[in-house]
C-alpha cells in the first residue's frame, strides 16, 4: 500500500498512535473480541509506518490473538493450562458481581463459561464498571489446589486486571495539536478512516451522517435514533470502536441494570458509560412498566430517582433499528418512527426527547470495499479523547454568528444546539481554533435538518403542536433567512411546503395554442454589477419575452416594490426549470418579476406558493384563459397555496368541491399586492 497525503499528515502530527486499518481487519472474526481490542493491540506494537516494524509488531499481535483469546472449544483447554502453570492469560470479557452468601466478589468470564472466579474488592473499586456490562481486559488467572479441594471452595481467581482502554492524560492536548495540520475537509476525512471506512468510496452525504453517528461520544446526554435498512453499519461504531459504548442485544433491559439496583444502590449502565445503544428499536422493553417513563424523564433532565435520592447521570442513548419497507412506503403507510415499540411509538412526549433522527437510508450496505486500507488513529486513543471533549462546550461560537427562525421552539432549539455543540467538537476539538462560517452552517443544516426530522413525525400522528415544522436560520445579523428541509419529504419534480431561497419562485404557464399547462421553477441570483442573464440554452423565446416584461416592471415601478434598492445597480443571473413536456416558459411575467424582487430583497416568497400571470409592459395583467386547469395542475403538482390574478375569480368557481378543499387561492389586482401576498409578510 503507498501512503497517500492523509497518512503522511497522519504519521507525521500523530506519531505513535496511528495504526493501519486494514490490519485489525485481518483479526475480525477470526478471534472472539471486538475490533478495538485487536487495534489496542496493534497500538501497542504497531503504531508505526515503517513496513519493517509493522511486520514485526503484527506477529507478536498474533501470536497474543492466537495465545489469550479463547474459542469455542478451547475452555477446558485454557483451564487445565491455569492448573498445570498455576496461571494463565487471556483476553476477555469480564463481569463481576457481590456474592452476599461469602460476602466477596465473583467474576464471570464467558468465554471459559467460569461464573464463579474470585476477584479482589480492590479491582471492584478501582474498575466499577466490572459490575454493569463489564468490559474487555487482559486477564491473569490463577489456579488454586488447595482451594479446589475444600467444600465449595472457589479454585480459579483473577489476580491482575487491565482493561483494554488508554488511561493516559494529555491525549486531548496531543489530538488539538495534531488537528492543526489538517485543513476541514482532510480531518473529516480523517476521522471516518478512524472508524474503519474509506471516505473516497462513500457520498459526502453519507460521510456526514456517519459523522453524526458519532455525536453521541462528545455529547453529555444527548439522545439519537437511527433506522434505515439492514447492513448499513448502524451499530459497528458503538459495538467495536469506543470500550466506552455498550450495546444492548436485542433492545431489553431491566431498570436495575439501566439506571440503579434500588437494592444495594449499584449505578447502572448510563452511568458508567459514555454510549448506551439499544441495538433493535422495536425490541426495547424493561422488566417494569414504569421503565420507559424512567427512561424518558432520564432522557428529557439527566436524572433519575432512587426513592428520594436523585441521581444525574451523563450517558448518551442511542436507538438503532431495521425499516422492514422503503422510506416513501413508510412515509405512505405510517410515519418514519413506526418501527418503534408500541408504547413509544405515537408518543410525542416520547419523540420530543429525541435530538436527531439520523436517515440511516442514505448510507449504503456495507461491504470490504468500503473500508480502509490506510492509516487512523489507534480507536483507544480516540475514543480517550471523546470521551475528554465530552467536557468542553464550542456553542460560544455560534453565538451572534447563526441565529436560528422562529418555528423553533425551547426543545428544538436545545437540540439543535446540542448537535451543533457535537459536530463541531468533532471538526474543531483545539477550542483555541477559530471556526469558519461556513463549517458553522454545515454543522447548523445538520443539526435542523436531523432535528426537523422528529418533528415531522410528531406532526404526522396529528398534534398541532408540532405542524409548524419551517426550520430556518440566518447566518449574521444581516444574514438572509434559509430553510432546512428533510429531503425524503421534498420531491424534485413537485412543489413542497417550505419556502424555497430568495430569488426562486413556483410558478405554473397556463400554456397556449403550442404547449399545455407546465410547472416551472424560476432561479434567480443576484450581484453587483447591471443588467439581466438568462442562463438557458438555447433560451426559450416566450421566456425571453417574460424576463423582459418582468425587468421592465420592476425599473418602472422600483420605489413602491423594493424601496431604495437600485435595480440597475444589480446583476441579475435567471434560470429556468421546465417540469413538463411545457418548456417555453411563456406568460409567466409575473412570477419573474417576483423572483427579481425576492432576490433583491433577500426575502423568501411562501412556501409552498405558486404563482400564475402574465405581463405587458404597462403593467397590465394578462387573463388566464384555463383558470381551472391551472388550479388543478397547482393541486397535483403539491402546491398549497395558488396566487392568481381577481380576472380568474368567477370561473374558478367551477373548481369541484373536492379540489377546492385541497388549496387556498390568494388573488392580485396588480403586481405589489401580487408581492405583499407572496411574501407574507
Amino acid at each position: 500500500m503507498e501512503l497517500d497525503r492523509l497518512d503522511q499528515l497522519a504519521a507525521k502530527a500523530f506519531e505513535g498512535y496511528v495504526v493501519r486499518k486494514d490490519l485489525a481487519l485481518k483479526f475480525r472474526g477470526r478471534y472472539p473480541v471486538p475490533t478495538y481490542v485487536g487495534e489496542f493491540l496493534l497500538g501497542r506494537y504497531c503504531a508505526s509506518i515503517d513496513e519493517k516494524e509493522i511486520t514485526e509488531g503484527l506477529q507478536v499481535v498474533e501470536r497474543q490473538m492466537r495465545d489469550r483469546t479463547v474459542r469455542p472449544g478451547e475452555e477446558e483447554l485454557f483451564k487445565s493450562r491455569a492448573r498445570e502453570k498455576g496461571s494463565v492469560k487471556l483476553i476477555d470479557l469480564i463481569t463481576a458481581r457481590l456474592d452476599t452468601n461469602t460476602d466477596s466478589y465473583i467474576a464471570t468470564l464467558p468465554s471459559l463459561r467460569l461464573t464463579d472466579a474470585r476477584i479482589d474488592a480492590e479491582m471492584i473499586a478501582a474498575n466499577e464498571r466490572i459490575l454493569t456490562g463489564g468490559f474487555y481486559a487482559e486477564i491473569q488467572l490463577e489456579y488454586d489446589s488447595a482451594i479446589a479441594q475444600e467444600k465449595g471452595g472457589r479454585p480459579f481467581g483473577v489476580s491482575s486486571l487491565r482493561p483494554i482502554q488508554l488511561s493516559k492524560h494529555g491525549v486531548l492536548d496531543e489530538l488539538a495539536r495534531g488537528r492543526e495540520a489538517f485543513t476541514v475537509e482532510e480531518w473529516k476525512q480523517f476521522l471516518l478512516r478512524c472508524i474503519g471506512f474509506e471516505p473516497d468510496r462513500i457520498s459526502s452525504r453519507a460521510q456526514d451522517i456517519i459523522i453524526l453517528r458519532m455525536v453521541p461520544f462528545v455529547v453529555r446526554n444527548y439522545n439519537i435514533v437511527e433506522l434505515g435498512p439492514r447492513g448499513t453499519g448502524k451499530s459497528h461504531l458503538f459495538q467495536q470502536i469506543s470500550p466506552y459504548s455498550h450495546l444492548i442485544s436485542g433492545g431489553k433491559s431491566s431498570v436495575a441494570r439501566m439506571f440503579v439496583n434500588n437494592s444495594n444502590g449499584q449505578r447502572g449502565l448510563v452511568c458508567q458509560y459514555d454510549v448506551v445503544c439499544f441495538d433493535e428499536i422495536s425490541g426495547v422493553s424493561f422488566d417494569q412498566k414504569d421503565g420507559v417513563n424512567i427512561m424518558k424523564g432520564y432522557m428529557e433532565s439527566g436524572e433519575f430517582s432512587r426513592g428520594r435520592e436523585s441521581i444525574r447521570a451523563s450517558g448518551s442513548l442511542v436507538f438503532v433499528g431495521n425499516f422492514e419497507v422503503d422510506v416513501e412506503h413508510q412515509q405512505r403507510i405510517g410515519h418514519l418512527l413506526g418501527p418503534l415499540p408500541s408504547d413509544m411509538r405515537n408518543d410525542t412526549a416520547f419523540m420530543d426527547r429525541i435530538h436527531a433522527y439520523l436517515p440511516g437510508w442514505d448510507v449504503p450496505k456495507m461491504d470490504k470495499s468500503l473500508f480502509t486500507e490506510h492509516f487512523g488513529l489507534v480507536s483507544d486513543f480516540l475514543s480517550e479523547c471523546w470521551t475528554q471533549l465530552r467536557a468542553d462546550n464550542r456553542l460560544t461560537a455560534i453565538q451572534g454568528r447563526a441565529n436560528f427562525g422562529g418555528a423553533l421552539s425551547g426543545r428544538d432549539t436545545t437540540a439543535v444546539s446540542r448537535t451543533i455543540d457535537g459536530l463541531l467538537k468533532l471538526i474543531y476539538p483545539n477550542r483555541e481554533m477559530p471556526i469558519s462560517d461556513e463549517d458553522i452552517e454545515w454543522a447548523v443544516r445538520l443539526a435542523m435538518e436531523c432535528r426537523r426530522r422528529v418533528k415531522e413525525q410528531q406532526k404526522r400522528i396529528g398534534s398541532a403542536e408540532f405542524r409548524n415544522t419551517h426550520f430556518s436560520y440566518q447566518m449574521g445579523e444581516d444574514g438572509v433567512e434559509k430553510f432546512v428541509v428533510t429531503p425524503e419529504l421534498q420531491s424534485e419534480n413537485s412543489i413542497g411546503t417550505d419556502p424555497l431561497p430568495p430569488g426562486q419562485v413556483w410558478a405554473i404557464s397556463p400554456g397556449g395554442l403550442d404547449e399545455g399547462v407546465g410547472l416551472y421553477r424560476i432561479d434567480v441570483n443576484e450581484g453587483p454589477g447591471s443588467g439581466i442573464t438568462i442562463i438557458n440554452v438555447p433560451v426559450p423565446g416566450p421566456f425571453r419575452e417574460s424576463i423582459k416584461y418582468g425587468e421592465q416592471n420592476l425599473l418602472t415601478r422600483a420605489k413602491d416594490l423594493v424601496g431604495d434598492r437600485d435595480p440597475r445597480e444589480h446583476e441579475f443571473t435567471v434560470q429556468l426549470r421546465a417540469f413538463d413536456t411545457a418548456k417555453n416558459g411563456a406568460y409567466l411575467g409575473l412570477p419573474a418579476l417576483l423572483a427579481l424582487c425576492s432576490a433583491l430583497l433577500a426575502k423568501s416568497l411562501k412556501g409552498g406558493l405558486v404563482v400564475v400571470g402574465g405581463l405587458n409592459l404597462g403593467g397590465g395583467l394578462d387573463p388566464v384563459h384555463n383558470p381551472v386547469s391551472v388550479a388543478e395542475h397547482a393541486i397535483e403538482k403539491g402546491a398549497t397555496t395558488l396566487l392568481i390574478p381577481i380576472s380568474a375569480r368567477r370561473q374558478l368557481n367551477e373548481l369541484s368541491d373536492e379540489m377546492a378543499m385541497k388549496i387556498s387561492i390568494l388573488y392580485y389586482a396588480d403586481v405589489r399586492e401580487a408581492l405583499i401576498k407572496a411574501l407574507g409578510d
